[in-house]
């Protein structure tokens, strides 16, 4: 037996399929002139509930394959009105009236820099706003403090790193805060071990470092017994630290321009578990600034718990060929199993199909919040 008769069959239900689905669409674009007219949300979950589960009962032994299939179409629906209607005019006025271009060369902006001089992070700020003269707090919840009371315009934290992963705390505060990304860079880690001057590996007990480093080096300690990790507020603070202290088995794990600040001696270089180790580092501001060459978007939103919120939510992104790039799932305190979502992809707001998704997603999705469009540099 051939195929082609098969073929050729199913060739002809996909010629009906397109047509039917053509025609549903033109109805969905006299429903949402309707809602226009009327004042109507576009939003209505019973009658798409409906609409899935009565595809699921004729569908018979297809049933749980055709409801995915008409909560796609549904959705694809959705998106058209929303285009049509204009959907999420505050979002859409905000994008529209961004600020275009990040102050990186006035000397004069307040920079809110996690750690301490020497630091990762201040190596970030560095390269980002050369001229400025930053001002150091720890922990993380301090530069979104700063900024929230308008002691900083900017601040310069890591929030993920290519060995240990998303800095969870940061995720949490931009979740809790909601301040705009508007910038930025991806610094290469080169991990060193250092210790008061004259002190020897052998002789070493204690390492002090942030959490993220300890982990990025988690090889090297694992395999020295001798050796007790000790969390640190910041890698450079780690450094200021032993070099307090009289205690000549005590180390700290730091950056090169962090010995060097605070009078260490470095033992070891290069024993981190990657050699291509990097961790990026973003810029929080109040304000929303969209440069020219922005190409990486972020967001946040929780969605109802409900099977297949989640998918429901990311084929809207393959509908408009977007490229996700990250998704991080965070709990919502006071709520058994419900989660915030936090989302980068790439691409410019400026584009109208995705000016389009923001706005409508905005509509749509609890406790949505459009982050920012940023470059990284």
């Amino acid at each position: 037996m051939s195929l082609k008769p098969i073929r050729d069959e199913i060739d002809e239900i996909d010629r009906q399929l397109i047509e039917l689905y053509t025609r549903r669409m033109e109805c969905s674009k006299k429903v949402a002139r309707y809602k226009m007219e009327n004042g109507i949300p576009i939003l209505n979950t019973e009658r798409e509930q409906q609409v899935t589960e009565l595809a699921a009962e004729r569908a018979g032994e297809y049933g749980p394959s055709a409801k995915l299939l008409y909560s796609t179409i549904m959705e694809l629906s959705r998106a058209l009105q929303h285009d049509m209607l204009g959907s999420g005019a505050a979002l859409r006025n905000e994008l529209l009236t961004a600020k275009k271009n990040v102050p990186y060369d006035d000397s004069s902006v307040r920079i809110a820099c996690f750690g301490a001089e020497g630091a990762y992070a201040h190596k970030a700020a560095k390269k980002l706003f050369p001229g400025a003269s930053p001002v150091f707090c720890s922990p993380f919840r301090k530069v979104f403090e700063a900024i929230q009371c308008g002691q900083a315009d900017f601040g310069v934290i890591p929030i993920e790193n290519s060995s240990a992963g998303s800095v969870i705390d940061v995720y949490d505060l931009m979740l809790k805060y909601r301040f705009h990304i508007v910038s930025a860079a991806d610094i290469a880690i080169d991990h060193c071990l250092a210790a008061k001057p004259g002190a020897q590996l052998s002789q070493l007990r204690e390492v002090y470092s942030h959490p993220q480093a300890l982990s990025q080096c988690s090889d090297f300690l694992c395999a020295r017994e001798n050796l007790t990790p000790k969390e640190y507020v910041s890698t450079a603070q780690a450094a200021r630290f032993v070099a307090s202290q009289e205690d000549m088995t005590a180390a700290a794990i730091c950056s090169e321009e962090a010995a060097e600040k605070y009078g260490l001696e470095i033992i070891l270089r290069g024993f981190q578990n990657n050699p291509e180790n990097t961790t990026r580092f973003i810029v929080v501001s109040k304000q929303l600034y969209i440069e020219p060459d922005a190409d990486k978007i972020s967001l946040c939103f929780a969605l109802p718990h409900v099977t297949g919120s989640l998918y429901s939510a990311l084929c809207r992104f393959a509908y408009h060929g977007l490229n996700l790039t990250k998704i991080e799932s965070r709990p919502i305190h006071g709520k058994s199993f419900e989660y915030f979502f936090y989302l980068d992809f790439t691409g410019s707001a400026e584009v109208p199909d995705t000016m389009n998704l923001l706005c409508a997603l905005s509509d749509e999705l609890v406790d949505f919040s459009f982050l920012g469009n940023y470059k990284e540099r």
